[in-house]
């Protein structure tokens, strides 16, 4: 059971996607059957491009680190064979590791996910920008989008993008 409908608490952002889900989805044969609930690629590119603004990564300065979350790229672990960033270039020379996808809980990660599945640690302050690219999993890349930190947020997590 979601351990948020067991203490009595509502998801209400992952209730909009299940209800965006179904409504424009419907009920397909294989989410008849229970075997996937994969949504269109479309979705998928929709949830891409409705981030680019707000990050497709976050940074977060915290107990003496600079943390860059991944969690946004990686709910679309579904649909995406790789996602290249680099730090303090343009290169994409790193690759951030995907989870393995269920088909039944596509948006979700893994129950024995952690840490390093969403974010990296780096030295506080020690990058200043990241760029990030993914590849579908058809094999099309993305666009590349730079971000900085955020200046005056403290410990919240948030990015800029960089034009």
């Amino acid at each position: 059971m979601n351990r948020f409908l067991r203490k009595g608490r509502v998801a209400l952002p992952a209730l909009a996607l299940g209800i965006v889900l179904t409504i424009t989805m419907g009920p397909t044969p294989l989410m008849a059957q229970g075997k996937s609930r994969i949504a269109p690629m479309s979705l998928y590119q929709a949830m891409l491009k409705g981030n680019e603004q707000t990050g497709w990564v976050q940074f977060r300065n915290y107990n003496g680190k600079q943390l860059i979350y991944f969690t946004a790229l990686q709910t679309m672990h579904c649909r995406l064979k790789e996602i290249r960033y680099s730090l303090n270039s343009d290169a994409l020379d790193k690759r951030f590791d995907i989870v393995k996808c269920n088909p039944q809980n596509p948006f979700a990660l893994p129950p024995k996910s952690g840490l390093k599945d969403i974010l990296i640690s780096q030295s506080l302050g020690a990058v200043k920008t990241i760029a990030v690219q993914v590849v579908w999993e058809d094999g099309v890349e993305s666009k590349i989008l730079r971000y900085e930190p955020c200046k005056d947020v403290g410990d919240q997590t948030c990015a800029w993008p960089l034009e």
